[in-house]
């Protein structure tokens, strides 16, 4: 699917459209997680992502791809955007979950929350360059033993 990043359904039809395809394949399990993993990575495109120099245009719109790819123990999605730039990954937790209630929340980073959860959702999330600029970000699911249906055509 191609959106559009200045579209203020962007968000919504990234969501929708991910909603959709994974009831139709029979992954409803998923659908909440994936859902809020899509959201997360199309509104940092469109509140981050600034076109590399060689592909902006002035005053054209940013284009955002988004990518559901099932294999048989794996789902993935993928966010293609038009800048390089490398998205800004949580590092290692510094302190054990069991005292996050114990810490103020100045301790908590100001960016990167929304990686933070796809972390926590996703069983892997990555990131490549693409050749011609930009890059795509990746996440797994890994699908249970039978749940893995194949898409309709």
């Amino acid at each position: 699917m191609t959106l559009v990043a200045e579209s203020p359904d962007t968000v919504r039809a990234a969501r929708n459209m991910t909603g959709d395809a994974l009831e139709e394949w029979g992954l409803s399990f998923l659908v909440d997680d994936a859902r809020l993993v899509v959201s997360e990575l199309v509104g940092n495109v469109v509140h981050h992502a600034v076109p590399d120099d060689g592909r902006s245009c002035p005053g054209a719109p940013r284009r955002i791809d988004v990518a559901l790819r099932q294999w048989p123990k794996w789902l993935f999605i993928e966010v293609v955007d038009e800048d390089s730039t490398p998205p800004s990954l949580p590092a290692a937790e510094a302190f054990s979950p069991d005292l996050s209630e114990d810490l103020p929340e100045a301790l908590l980073p100001d960016s990167g929350r929304g990686l933070l959860i796809i972390q926590r959702l996703a069983d892997a999330l990555w990131w490549s360059p693409e050749a011609s600029g930009g890059k795509t970000v990746v996440c797994r699911f890994d699908l249970p033993a039978g749940a893995a249906a194949s898409p309709a055509g």
